[in-house]
């Protein structure tokens, strides 16, 4: 639905007038008592105010004479023209219906030497059925994919879990160092990254990248060819940007009816790190997602607290001032879920929920941005002490 004139947004107004008091549009899900957002999309309550006003007083059009022009929406490439753009080598058959199993495909770079990433933008080719993709570079040597073919789908092997715990084992820092580095999300309310001046992405010469899809059908038989495309940083950059997935605690097991399964996991930093972004992710049971530090001192601070958590909207929050957090820093995330029939979005509230990859099933992943020097160690994280018990939220 367009809501781009006057004319198609005066039926609408008392809804977009509910919409806005109830913070519902436009989305925004960190709560403002902690941290302040470089991208908070939000209205202020003034703003607020003045759309409530417009729509009890008639909606009615102003002084057409001195209205803005149309919006102009970019065309193409939200980045820009890409430097660099790789396309999946062939299509996916998305079926009408069904489940549709996660697909992987590797595709080698070609790089031959060290590339430096300021921008990155995954455009699906057919945005009705990708639900959502992730790409991924693969390092020469790391074990994760290694075993799998150059330019076929293929599902993720028992082989490459053994691998990527195998590394782990061998390496006591956390999985930042032992598993593909994210390179970009696309996902419903996800932004493209542009980093900003002096900060990039490494990607290493003889790389290769990884695509993740998860297919939802949508009742007609279709296909789909999604893309990335890079924008190289001109110098040498002052920060690498890297991700880090806090996901370390017990396999989930949701009760039924439980409508506040609380779930945290924790790492330790290791050495100084800059904190750049957040973002929360789970799956339709998804209620809350809170990530704070607890100093060396003892002191605790709320980074970012997403109280009403919207699978529908999986946004990037970038914080306004980059935190530097000091070694010896306890970064701790904390899920809620509701499995109770009170969750509308809630699949069959009658059954325990598990970990999984599907929309239906269970995840958490507190995903964190942070930036370093261009050639600092990736040993930076170690994981934390777990609670004993993950329990009903209190």
């Amino acid at each position: 639905m367009s809501l781009l004139t006057y004319e198609q947004v005066r039926p609408w107004a008392k809804a977009i007038k509910s919409a806005v008091l109830t913070r519902t549009m436009p989305p925004w899900h960190a709560d403002p008592h902690y941290g302040s957002f470089a991208n908070d999309r939000s209205l202020s309550e003034p703003e607020i105010q003045t759309i409530a006003a417009w729509a009890d007083s008639g909606a009615l059009p102003g002084d057409l004479a001195t209205a803005p022009g149309p919006v102009q929406f970019a065309e193409g490439w939200r980045i820009g023209t890409p430097d660099v753009i790789f396309e999946m080598p062939k299509e996916f058959q998305v079926p009408a219906t069904g489940v549709v199993d996660y697909q992987w495909i590797k595709i080698p770079t070609g790089f031959t030497k060290d590339i430096w990433v300021e921008a990155v933008e995954v455009r699906p080719g057919n945005r009705q059925v990708v639900h959502h993709s992730v790409v991924y570079t693969r390092e020469p040597g790391l074990l994760y994919g290694k075993k799998e073919p150059y330019n076929e789908f293929f599902q993720l092997s028992a082989d490459d879990v053994i691998d990527v715990a195998k590394e782990r084992k061998a390496n006591t820092m956390f999985a930042a160092t032992t598993e593909p580095e994210h390179l970009q999300v696309y996902a419903p309310g996800a932004d493209p990254i542009v980093f900003g001046p002096g900060a990039a992405r490494l990607v290493k010469a003889g790389s290769d990248l990884i695509f993740e899809m998860h297919y939802t059908p949508n009742g007609t038989a279709t296909t789909d060819r999604t893309r990335v495309g890079l924008r190289l940083a001109k110098a040498p950059p002052q920060e690498r940007v890297r991700t880090v997935r806090i996901n370390n605690g017990p396999p989930l097991a949701i009760p039924a009816g439980d409508a506040n399964y609380r779930m945290e996991s924790r790492v330790e930093t290791v050495a100084p790190v800059t904190i750049v972004s957040f973002m929360p992710h789970m799956h339709l049971r998804g209620k809350s997602m809170e990530f704070r530090v607890t100093y060396p001192t003892g002191e605790t601070e709320v980074l970012l607290s997403v109280p009403r958590y919207d699978f529908h909207w999986q946004m990037t929050y970038y914080l306004k001032n980059p935190k530097v957090l000091p070694t010896g820093s306890v970064i701790t995330c904390v899920a809620v879920y509701d499995n109770s029939p009170n969750n509308k979005y809630n699949p069959d509230p009658t059954v325990v929920v598990k970990g999984g990859r599907q929309s239906f099933e269970e995840m958490m992943a507190g995903f964190v941005d942070f930036a370093i020097g261009p050639t600092q160690s990736l040993e930076l994280f170690r994981d934390a002490p777990m609670p004993q018990l993950q329990t009903a939220a209190k």
